[in-house]
């Protein structure tokens, strides 16, 4: 193959990748406000996420985005639920997320064709090499969600026994639930800001019109934790036969807490078994060295005098 037409190839997927990232830049910002609805994620600074809206099954895709996302709505849905659970919550976050996905795909392409086209390698293994790492990009921001989602289940878990106390106490001093969430929000802001950026999003929904076990339903969605959604569970039965908030807080924080203390009680277990491999490989070679060694030398030598 002529190496003008590699070299036309190579620029022709290079613009075409960045033709690719500002049409979807574009495309987002393009896009009005949302509304409040039953599936948005609200701040301080107005909703910042409604995959009901992004996503309409009858709404048109922005420019390049039915190459890299489902078709179908139900797919739709389950990547705007992933991004949103892993903190990302703004208006374009889904765009920016497809952007990533473009770029990462193309860009390996284009490199492994100017390889070629600048006679590093030849054509099949710029081939090879371009697809695999074309591939591995497109998975990566994957990847990337998993682990963010991960870290903030974490640190979720790690905090929501702390609040559940601070909504008891103040549900007991007389408070209703969202001033207790709101309360929530700013005692905890400097310990868990995580917790207390979520809590104010709880407290603007109650806001907005929904109730207090809903909006707590909408908290265990972004997090896809259990833990969330038996505390959502619990807060909408307290809700529907008019039992007390109070006692069901309490219990619901004891339990949160005996498990914390059972998951460090397992990797304080786990943690005996883990040290054995560095014994096995850095300690027990030098002991066989400083016990055998002179004994090798011994059977060395006395065989060497046959």
């Amino acid at each position: 193959m002529d190496n003008s037409l590699i070299i036309i190839a190579t620029v022709f997927v290079a613009a075409t990748s960045l033709v690719v990232g500002l049409g979807l830049l574009l495309g987002g910002s393009k896009s009005e406000p949302t509304t409040v609805g039953a599936n948005s994620a609200t701040g301080a600074g107005g909703t910042l996420f409604n995959d009901d809206e992004l996503f309409d099954e009858e709404a048109p895709d922005s420019s390049f985005l039915g190459f890299f996302m489902p078709s179908n709505r139900q797919g739709r849905r389950e990547i705007a639920e992933r991004i949103m659970q892993a903190g990302l919550y703004k208006r374009n976050s889904m765009i920016a997320y497809l952007t990533g996905k473009a770029i990462l795909a193309l860009t390996p392409l284009g490199l492994g064709l100017a390889t070629y086209a600048l006679g590093m390698v030849t054509l099949p293994w710029a081939l090879v090499y371009g697809g695999t790492a074309a591939a591995f990009g497109t998975l990566l921001p994957s990847f990337w969600l998993d682990a963010q989602l991960r870290k903030r289940q974490k640190e979720m878990r790690r905090a929501l026994p702390d609040a559940l106390d601070v909504i008891t106490v103040c549900l007991e001093g007389g408070l209703s639930l969202p001033a207790a969430l709101s309360k929530v929000s700013t005692e905890l802001k400097g310990v868990h800001a995580l917790l207390a950026m979520e809590m104010a999003i709880v407290h603007r929904e109650t806001q907005m019109g929904k109730s207090n076990g809903e909006a707590l339903k909408s908290l265990a969605k972004r997090f896809d934790l259990e833990e969330l959604r038996s505390l959502a569970s619990v807060v909408l039965q307290a809700e529907k036969f008019g039992s007390s908030l109070v006692r069901a807080f309490r219990i619901q924080s004891d339990a949160l807490r005996e498990q914390r203390m059972q998951r460090a009680e397992e990797k304080a277990q786990r943690a005996s078994l883990l040290i054995m491999l560095p014994t096995l490989i850095c300690i027990f070679p030098a002991l066989f060295v400083v016990l055998l060694g002179p004994a090798a030398f011994n059977v060395y030598e006395t065989f060497s005098n046959l």
